[in-house]
């Protein structure tokens, strides 16, 4: 049996037909970088899909392969959201059948209300712009739409305790953050598994997973660190992925004692306020 395809995203698709473009014209990598006034490197991760250019490079690489504007109105399409190291993930998720995330310190971003969505945003910039703030949370909200369409793929969340009991942005908004997890988790859109302290160690302590499943293509895994992330394909990484992720839920409550608990700790938030 034939291994499954890798998912291929819309920048990987704007990269490839840019390579395509480009051996059409007879150019090597090294003759367009001295066009577009960048390095043959860059070149070759705007073809690999690793990055995307900004429009002034999309003109120039138009100018160059006599594609009429090809490259800077479908660059327009793919206007960048968000950091590099995640847009590809972000393109992934609205493909996958299936999702296993996992929240350590912090409730995941696809299900993050905006109110906890400003509040960590703000504490990453000495001194962070309204606008970039709302962009931001614009982009972040713009992820969770992938639960309402017809083919929204299976969620399974599961959570430190300390991404409940960690008081982001105050009692109110932690109030709110729980009880949509909860309200999500009861009306079956995502099965949810918490991790009590009272677990001890566990195979996922280190920090983020997030796997993603596809119906035609294999499957990979996103683990993220300080301002960077990394997206593995390779089969026998993303399977040590999903044992560590497997083990971990191994350890966590089932989900109806899960769920409660979140609402139980809704409650103190809440009663926090009066």
């Amino acid at each position: 049996m034939a291994e499954a395809s890798k998912p291929r995203t819309p920048r990987q698709k704007y990269g490839e037909e840019l390579k395509l473009r480009r051996i059409a014209a007879g150019m090597t990598q090294e003759m367009l970088s001295e066009i577009v006034v960048c390095s043959a490197t860059l070149i070759s991760h705007f073809e690999a899909g690793r990055r995307l250019p900004n429009p002034d490079d999309a003109k120039r690489i138009d100018a160059a392969l006599g594609t009429d504007g090809f490259f800077a109105r479908w660059l327009k399409d793919l206007d960048p959201k968000y950091a590099d190291y995640f847009a590809v993930v972000a393109e992934l998720e609205q493909q996958a059948t299936e999702i296993r995330e996992y929240g350590s310190t912090l409730i995941p971003g696809l299900l993050q209300t905006e109110a906890y969505a400003r509040a960590v945003f703000s504490v990453y910039d000495p001194n962070p712009r309204a606008k970039d703030l709302d962009e931001k949370v614009v982009a972040r909200k713009g992820r969770a739409q992938l639960f309402d369409g017809p083919l929204a793929p299976v969620v399974w969340t599961l959570l430190d305790e300390s991404c409940l009991r960690r008081k982001v942005g105050g009692a109110q908004v932690m109030a709110e953050q729980l009880r949509k997890i909860a309200d999500m988790a009861e009306v079956g859109r995502l099965r949810l598994h918490v991790l009590p302290f009272g677990a001890g160690e566990h195979a996922l302590q280190a920090g983020l997973v997030y796997l993603m499943s596809f119906k035609d293509a294999a499957p990979v895994a996103y683990v993220e660190g300080y301002h960077t992330g990394y997206l593995m394909d390779d089969p026998a990484l993303v399977n040590r992925c999903q044992v560590s992720y497997s083990l971990a839920l191994g350890d966590a409550l089932p989900h109806k004692e899960s769920l409660a608990l979140v609402r139980a700790i809704a409650k103190e938030y809440e009663d926090e306020q009066q």
